[in-house]
């Protein structure tokens, strides 16, 4: 027994050991002269699952201990994190000078090398551009927008006297709604395949690029190449009918890309619409069930809109246009909820900010999360109170970074914002709704109801 006892003692100071040497190893592998005070974690590892189980608590930990800068390593890469307003503006604002998209491997891989997200400079350009035909005012307002229509009057018919996963039908939502902008008719019949398939892929994005089976980002990586043959085949299919059409894939037909660079474009145009439309409904209809007042103003606005209108009329563009209390919930949403915590840039050359050295090759994690908090910003800040957008000038002010900022902010940020607005116009007219209970929310590293967010439905 005694000998038992020794083992186990014995077991126990030596991984104490080699776990303090370890971190201690990892420390001093990554000290160098003028990087931000910080702590960087276990090998390969790093301080990832703090990271990610923590989320906003970690950060202000940091912060707390070594300031507003300062370095870590997540999600495979050492990192610099700043929390500085006027530090991150200037990242944002001077892409070309030392910074370029410093997304995780995980994303790089799953989302492909041609995405808008991974490249810059001439490239970047020319992606844009051909992102921006898709996303333009005169498109939307002419083509994408009569098929949003179209589609929300059908995914949002027969929810009455049932209990829906708000969660659930808002995912569904913004990618078959992305899918029928994309490619049209074509979408229905590929749509039950490819649904499952992504919903992996997203998951795999944000994850260690550990490609062994069983991880997230293995089951990541299969599900593009999945999505990656649909796509091709979809590709195939719209070259051999000879016909022009004026969907997304038609438009990025004639731009002068390979096969490989529009379904890397598809796939961004999916993931990127996807994760933030669903996610801005899912919580629009929290905080409006939430808060009757807002409710109450903004089911107005929207009644008001249907009295002119036959029943059978679909919303315009000028419709669309007057939305403007629509539109103030919309960015208070995103605001309150935070759906989206930062941006990743990494460095061309060894860089100077506010007195630190960031190596060349390094992360910097730009967290604008606590900017949306921010009581010199927001007066009251926790308080969902979207009269506070209805002035414009709100929506341009140095730091709202809600839809990123600089050359890199979001060229959908209207598609996506036209296509809650219509969500939410036919939701609001249609029906009332309570909440079952008892569904819990998360709010990083993705703004999720785990087991989902239930609502009892009936007819307005």
């Amino acid at each position: 027994m005694a000998v038992f006892f020794f083992l186990v003692a014995f077991g126990l100071v030596f991984a104490l050991f080699v776990s303090t040497a370890l971190l201690r190893w990892n420390e001093v592998k990554y000290r160098k002269k003028g990087l931000p005070p910080g702590t960087m974690g276990w090998p390969v590892f790093g301080e990832t699952t703090e990271f990610l189980r923590q989320g906003p608590n970690f950060m202000k930990s940091q912060r707390a201990r070594y300031g507003s800068i300062f370095k870590s390593h997540i999600l495979g890469c050492p990192t610099v994190v700043s929390m500085d307003p006027e530090l991150n503006r200037f990242i944002l604002m001077n892409e070309s000078r030392g910074f370029v998209p410093g997304y995780p491997q995980s994303m790089l891989d799953i989302l492909g090398k041609c995405n808008i997200a991974a490249v810059h400079g001439s490239t970047h350009k020319l992606m844009r551009g051909a992102l921006l035909s898709l996303v333009s005012p005169s498109m939307i307002k002419d083509h994408l927008l009569p098929r949003i229509d179209r589609f929300m009057r059908t995914h949002l018919a027969g929810w009455e006297q049932t209990v829906v996963d708000i969660q659930e039908k808002t995912k569904e939502m913004a990618l078959l709604s992305a899918l029928n902008q994309i490619a049209g008719e074509d979408s229905v019949s590929m749509s039950g395949d490819f649904m499952p398939e992504f919903f992996k892929l997203v998951l795999g994005t944000l994850s260690l690029p550990i490609n062994l089976p069983g991880t997230c980002y293995h089951r990541g990586f299969q599900a593009r190449k999945n999505v990656v043959s649909m796509l091709g085949r979809l590709l195939e299919k719209r070259r051999d009918s000879g016909q022009a059409q004026r969907d997304m894939l038609g438009v990025l037909m004639n731009h002068k890309l390979t096969d490989e660079e529009i379904i890397d474009q598809m796939i961004t145009i999916l993931y990127s619409g996807y994760e933030t439309v669903s996610t801005t409904s899912m919580m629009a209809v929290k905080f409006l069930h939430d808060h009757p007042e807002v409710l109450e103003e903004l089911r107005n606005e929207h009644l008001s809109i249907r009295e002119r209108k036959m029943p059978e009329d679909p919303i315009d563009w000028e419709d669309y246009k007057s939305m403007r209390f629509t539109r103030a919930v919309i960015f208070e949403t995103s605001r309150l909820a935070t759906i989206v915590n930062g941006v990743l840039r990494k460095t061309t050359q060894d860089m100077e900010l506010n007195g630190f050295v960031v190596p060349k090759g390094w992360r910097i994690y730009v967290y604008t999360r606590e900017v949306n908090y921010d009581p010199c910003l927001y007066p009251d800040p926790l308080t969902f109170n979207p009269w506070r957008w209805m002035d414009k000038s709100s929506e341009s002010h140095n730091y709202l970074f809600i839809f990123g900022g600089g050359t890199r902010q979001c060229p959908g940020k209207e598609l996506g914002i036209a296509e809650i607005c219509t969500f939410l116009h036919y939701f609001v007219t249609r029906y009332r709704w309570e909440e079952v209970g008892g569904d819990k929310l998360m709010k990083f590293p993705r703004v999720e109801a785990p087991n989902g967010l239930h609502i009892r439905v009936s007819t307005y």
